[in-house]
Order: C-alpha cells, then structure tokens, then sequence
C-alpha cells in the first residue's frame, strides 16, 4: 500500500497499471473511516485489479464553514484500516493540489440535484460534481464505487459519468449500518450518548413507512406519520422525508415505481440522512 499525495506521482503509478492491462477501481472518500467505507473497499477488490482509495476533504461541498473546520481528518487511523485490505494507492492529496492557484471550473449538474439535500445545500452537489470529475480523471478508474446512503449523491455521480462521456462503471453498495438500525456515518461520532440512543428512530420510521405505503396508506399520511414519530422520538427537525422515484429521483404522490424514501434530520446539532427502497 502506497501513499501518494501528488498527481503526477500517482499518474505514474496508473500509466503502468492500464499499460498492463489492469482494472483500476476508486474509493473516492473524505476520510474518517467507517466499516461502511470498508465495504466499498471490499467490493472494488472483488471487482478490480488495483484499488485506489481517495481522501480528500473537498471543501467546496460544505455550505457550512464550521462543518468544515469539525470533519475529522484522520489519515493515520485511514491508513492502519485500509492496510489489511490490499488496497494499492491512497491517494490523500492537498487542497493545492485539487484547487490550485487560478482554478475557476464548477460542474452543475441539474435534476437530480435539486431538492432534498440539494435545497437546503446550494452549491453542494456542484462541489461533489467537480471533485469527483476531477478524482474520476485523475485516477484513471474503470471503475467507482459508492455507498448508497448517500442516494441522492449516487445518482448525481451517475448522472455526471454519462453526460460527460467519463468511461468509469459507477456501483452503488448497500447501505451498512449498526445493529439497532443506525446508518453508518462520520457525522454519528458527533452524537452525545443520548442522541446515538434516539438515532435509531429515524430508520424505524422510515422503515414503518415503507411498509405502509407498500400495504396502502396514502403517502402523505405515511410520512405525516413517520415525521411525528421522528421528532416524538427526539430529533429537533426533519429537514425532508420524501418519496422519490429510484430512476431519476421524480417526486412521488403515490407508489406506482420502485421508490426511495428518503430522509434528512437533525440531533443533537448533527445532520442525518437516510434512505430506504420501497
């Protein structure tokens, strides 16, 4: 296992790799691992000859600057989980180096970016867009993958590989989470004891929801249902709890497609999301 923090080091590396004929798979990530990042690494190894992991803390995705400076950088620990997993390159470079002197491009990426994360978060998914355009060309991947907790996200990066004729296969992995329920997350280490007793809630009624609209309630008292059910359980806000169609994110009034339901809420100070097929 490597550790490259420039591009021309690491372009380097993958000319050799693709002139031999290898399959390079990517990991773009922030850092701060979790055992639902590890599985992403699991899976470009069963799918790859050479794995890239990346960690970079794009800045251009936070809207908030204090979420910024609070986002754990952990690469020593980053390095010591990925070490038993075979992955060839971390690829863990500057904000230099992402963002030099004079860099002055955005990728905007209409649709599937608007509402739900992307309402309350203008310019985020034009950051995600960019960094990982930019992480896509830098790699030289054949191939990416994705955790779909982060769906909405997932589908922008879909969206952004086949306008842009970028040729990387984009999977989306299972969602991973702890045994009560809870998605795994970077943000979660930020709950106090008590708010990682009440996190769990938003699954349950995301899950209850499901079910209820798959037997029949009407969508709107479904989620009515699971909204009040959040916030009795203790959460401050739901920022959303939506019904999207699976291809596309369409806002959905009835379930007529494969769906995600998908959710955003606050404790504790934290911003959870979560989402779930139906």
């Amino acid at each position: 296992m490597k550790l490259v923090h420039t591009l021309d080091e690491l372009r380097e590396i993958t000319d050799a790799w693709h002139n031999a004929g290898e399959v390079i798979g990517v990991t773009p990530t922030m850092g701060a691992l979790h055992e639902g990042h590890l599985s992403l690494v699991r899976a470009a190894k069963a799918g790859s000859d050479r794995v890239i992991t990346t960690i970079f803390v794009n800045p251009t995705q936070f809207n908030n600057a204090d979420d910024l400076d609070k986002y754990p950088r952990t690469l020593d620990s980053d390095m010591a989980q990925l070490a038993p997993f075979g992955v060839d390159v971390i690829y863990a470079p500057g904000v230099d180096q992402m963002y030099p002197d004079g860099f002055s491009t955005t990728i905007s990426i209409s649709g599937v970016s608007e509402g739900l994360c992307g309402a309350k978060r203008p310019g985020h998914f034009d950051g995600v867009a960019t960094i990982v355009a930019k992480l896509f060309l830098q790699t030289s991947a054949d191939r990416a993958f994705f955790g779909e907790k982060d769906f909405q996200q997932l589908q922008v990066v879909k969206r952004l590989a086949a306008d842009l004729n970028i040729p990387v296969e984009i999977t989306g992995c299972p969602t991973v989470r702890e045994a009560d329920g809870l998605a795994l997350s970077s943000r979660n280490v930020r709950l106090t004891e008590n708010g990682r007793k009440i996190a769990p809630a938003l699954y349950a009624a995301m899950q209850a929801a499901g079910v209820a609209i798959k037997q029949g309630t009407p969508v709107h008292e479904a989620l009515s249902e699971a909204e009040r059910d959040i916030l009795a359980a203790g959460f401050a806000e739901v920022e959303y709890l939506e019904l999207r169609a699976e291809n596309g994110l369409a806002p959905l009034g009835t379930h007529s497609e494969p769906a995600r339901l998908l959710a955003a809420a606050w404790l504790d100070g934290v911003r959870l999301i979560d989402n779930i097929a139906v």
